[in-house]
Formats: C-alpha cells, structure tokens, sequence
C-alpha cells in the first residue's frame, strides 16, 4: 500500500479512538496521582537513589522502594527487588513460600503462563509437585468468563492458594479487568474464606485506576521490565500485598533466618523510583498504541483481542494469522521497526521454559522488555502474535503506518 493511504487509515483510525483516548488520559491522571502521593508520604530524597553492598543491612533505598510499590498498590508490605530475574521468578518464589507439602494450589483463570505451569506441574526439577503440593484449574469460559460452577467445586477443599492470572497469556482471551477479578474474589471470599488469593499483575498495571490488591487480593505480582519499571527499571520484579504473605514469602526470597533484613544491590535504586514515577504515563503511551493498533488490523482484516473499540485491561494486542510463515514474518517485521537492532532477523527457537519454539521482536533498550513496542508469539496453532508495549505513542503509530504499508 502506498504511503498516503496508509497514512489515511491512520489518521481514521485515531479518530475513531478519540474517546478510548480521552479515557485513557484520564486514567493515568489518576494513577499518577497516587504514585505522587507515595512518592510524597515516603519523603523521597537522593539518599534513597544510592545502593548498598555486602549484607545490605539497613538499605534505605531497597526497603523505602518496597514501601512506595506497597502503597501505590494499597498493599500492607511488599518485596521489591532487582535480585528477583523476572516475573516467574517472583511467582515462583511467592508459591513456595505459601505452599506447602499436602497443600492444594488452584487455577481459576485456565492454565498459566507457559513458564509457570512447568513450576507448578513439572516432573522431576523440584517443582510445586515434586514437593507434594496439589493442583487443580478452572479454565475460562468460550465467552472468557470464569466458569463459576467449576469455582465453586474447586473451592470445597479449601485450597490453600487461589491463583489469578490477569493477562491472557499464550491465550486467546481477554486480560481480566479489576472489576471482574473483584467479582471473583468476593465470590471466593464467601466459599473458601481463608484461602491466599494471589494476582499475576503482570502487563495490566495501571491499565485501569485500581489495581487487584484494591478489591482484595492478599498478594499482586510483576515484572519490573514491563508496566511498572517505566521503561527505566533495567531488571526485577515486585511482590506486594498483606504482611502475613509477604514475610512467608520473604523467607523463600532469602533464607528462613533472614527474611528481608539483607540484599545489597550496589548500582542504586535511581531507575526503578524513576521508572516508577513515570510508569502511569508510560502505559499509556502504550494502551494508546493498543487501541489504535485494534483499528488498524480491524481494518486490515485480522481478528484482534482485545476488538477494535475496546478498552484494554494489558499492554498486549493479539493478532491471529492463519498460517507459520505470516506470524513470523510479522514478528520478524516488528523487529525491523525497533529502535534497536533493528537489522536483525529474528528465528523461532527454543526458548527456555516453553514447550514450543517461540519468535519474539525484542529490539528493546532492556533486554526483553515487554513494556517496550515488540511481538512474539509460539509457533503453534492458532498462529498468535502478541503486540505488546510502546514507550511512546509515536512510536507506536510510525510501526503501524509501516506495517500499513506491508500489509496492506
């Protein structure tokens, strides 16, 4: 397709997002209202920018980051760290330090996140089975619902965790918004009262103006490479959520004797404070991108999730293509349109931690930052490429005109 008609699709569809737009501005008002007002409250200062080495006892900046994401997430206590490698790591760590032997673990959004089933279902590499812990899952609903009655029969054992995952995934659905998952956990507060109820937040923070924590959930989990890193926390992850949950967890962090009275980390804490701050706005650069992204391949012709005219609940587009060959020449077209490497051709592999080969357009400042416009996706059926991030909404729009271009 030529240039100025698919600069004219653009410029429709921008148009025809005007209010998911006007939405959008207004959520991450509100969003950087309460990351200011923590900001605020924990009377942030240059000390608290500077690391720490050996031990790590008394770090002021680790420990005063932690009670910042507590309170933007309106949690009691939390674990911020870039001594956790990514979100798995988190989840991982805050599964085993919940759960024990004879303990039940279900799923009431469908299988996880392929990197943490083999965590929690794998054989023989000292998983959450290996250690005779339980599993159960509800999957979702053809209409992405939660399938209430199997809920309901899950929950008569009193499982020890309920587990959420937010975002879709490797699947073909909607991420969960806050007020779906608030439904959820009061329907499993009635049932099965003294369940854990933990959130993977991971994609879908300050996608709307309250977070899982807000309607109950005991423990939310991210990447700091994704929403709330802002494009400037160059690795970690955060656990935040009640007191009770976060010292248990804080013992599988470091050491039963320990907790989270050490843990140097000598670069400084300058870019995730930063990263933070400018997190609110950051997403939504990129749900801007989202949205006009499910305009664009409407108009194209391919099948998105979330559709075009919907509000995003994650940072991720889903496209569906009908064969291999367009999925990865996507994906391989995403990576030519990225600030760097953007000479490089990427190649399915077998990425460690996925049952099938994925190709992912990673032309990103930190590496694998999913916060960052880049695509990926396994190559299986159904062919899914998942659009994801967008540090700025011009970039975001330079992408689509291009992708216009080629696949128009």
């Amino acid at each position: 397709m030529e240039y100025l008609a698919a600069k004219k699709i653009i410029d429709e569809c921008e148009n025809a997002a005007k209010k998911e737009f006007e939405k959008l501005s207004e959520i991450a008002f509100d969003n950087q209202k309460r990351v200011l007002e923590a900001f605020r409250n924990n009377k942030i200062s240059a000390m608290h920018f500077h690391g720490t080495t050996g031990y790590g006892y008394d770090d002021v900046g680790r420990d005063t980051l932690a009670k910042v994401f507590a309170d933007v997430f309106g949690c009691e206590s939390g674990i911020v760290s870039p001594l956790i490698a990514n979100g798995t790591h988190a989840l991982s760590l805050a599964l085993f330090g919940l759960l024990k032997r004879g303990d039940e673990l279900i799923s009431i959004a469908g299988k996880p996140y392929d990197t943490l089933d083999e965590v929690i279902n794998g054989e023989n590499i000292g998983s959450l089975r290996d250690l005779g812990v339980t599993y159960s899952q509800a999957d979702m609903t053809k209409e992405g619902d939660f399938d209430w009655e199997k809920i309901k029969i899950l929950l008569q054992s009193q499982p020890k965790v309920v587990f959420i995952q937010r975002s879709k995934g490797y699947l073909w659905r909607d991420a969960l918004s806050v007020e779906k998952i608030g439904q959820v956990i009061a329907f499993i507060r009635q049932l099965s009262p003294f369940s854990y109820i933990i959130v993977d937040n991971c994609y879908g923070e300050f996608t709307q103006n309250k977070e899982p924590s807000h309607v109950g959930a005991d423990v939310i989990i991210g990447s700091l490479i994704k929403n709330p890193g802002g494009g400037l926390a160059p690795t970690g992850a955060y656990i935040c959520g009640k007191k009770e949950c976060i010292d248990l967890i804080a013992r599988r962090f470091t050491a039963p004797s320990l907790g989270l009275e050490v843990g140097s980390y000598l670069p400084g804490y300058l870019p995730f404070f930063q990263g933070l701050f400018l997190a609110p706005s950051t997403v939504k650069n990129a749900l801007m991108g989202n949205v006009l992204a499910g305009y664009v391949f409407d108009r194209l012709g391919f099948e998105t999730m979330p559709k075009a005219g919907s509000m995003p609940y994650d940072i991720i587009k889903s496209i569906r293509f009908e064969t291999d060959k367009q999925l990865i020449s996507f994906v391989q077209l995403v990576q030519k349109l990225s600030p760097v490497d953007s000479y490089v051709t990427p190649e399915p592999w077998d990425m460690p931690g996925y049952t099938h080969p994925v190709v992912m357009a990673a032309g990103t400042f930190i590496q694998g930052a999913s916060l960052e416009l880049s695509a990926d996706g396994t190559v299986r059926e159904p062919y899914v490429a998942y659009f994801q991030g967008g540090l700025t909404y011009e970039h975001c729009k330079l992408a689509l005109l291009e992708i216009i271009t080629k696949l128009g």
